[in-house]
């Protein structure tokens, strides 16, 4: 993945093929050897940041990467029904969500709506930031949030847990810089 996130951020992307072949092939069924979890953000798509065609990851996005049942169940079915053998958790600079939660803590007033529960979810990433670091920047909150929602991934499924342990899963933290089109590793659990 690194190798395609390579070729992206250096303007070197594969002419992957979409033809009829491609797409009647995978009518079939899909075997993606990856699954990214992401943030729904339109500058963050995962198969352009990581130069891959159809077929060949499984994306689950939500805004700032949030984890409910809904996702859980959707990674469980990637890993255990389709057979990724890799989770990339991946976080972007400039993500509308730490930002909506940096400006709940700097107000002390969160937002309403839906909004509340993305921002509910984000805050303990950012109160983690703040005490360790004492400043909070759209950088490090991220780089904690993807950390954190690794780490809230193998501990809340089963499912993933017993995937590491056996040694056929691992969950690769990340974030993506969206002006120079480059993913960093930030933390990984299990065996890459």
């Amino acid at each position: 993945m690194l190798d395609g996130n390579h070729r992206f951020a250096n303007d070197l992307a594969s002419e992957i093929s979409h033809d009829a072949s491609k797409r009647a092939s995978l009518s079939e069924g899909q075997a993606p050897f990856a699954l990214v979890f992401g943030c729904s953000d339109s500058r963050a798509a995962a198969e352009l940041i990581f130069d891959q065609g159809l077929g060949e990851l499984f994306v689950v996005r939500t805004a700032g990467h949030v984890v409910d049942p809904g996702v859980l169940g959707s990674i469980e079915f990637g890993v255990e029904v389709l057979g990724a053998a890799l989770i990339v958790v991946l976080g972007h600079d400039s993500c509308g969500a730490v930002v909506a939660t940096m400006n709940a803590v700097d107000s002390g007033e969160l937002p309403g709506g839906y909004l509340r529960d993305i921002v509910e979810r984000v805050l303990p990433s950012t109160l983690a930031v703040a005490a360790e670091d004492g400043e909070l920047t759209t950088g490090s909150v991220v780089a904690e949030h993807v950390l954190q929602t690794s780490r809230l991934l193998a501990d809340r499924s089963q499912v993933l847990a017993r995937a590491i342990d056996d040694g056929k899963l691992a969950i690769v933290g990340a974030t993506y810089q969206l002006a120079e089109g480059r993913v960093r590793a930030e933390g990984v659990i299990g065996e890459v």
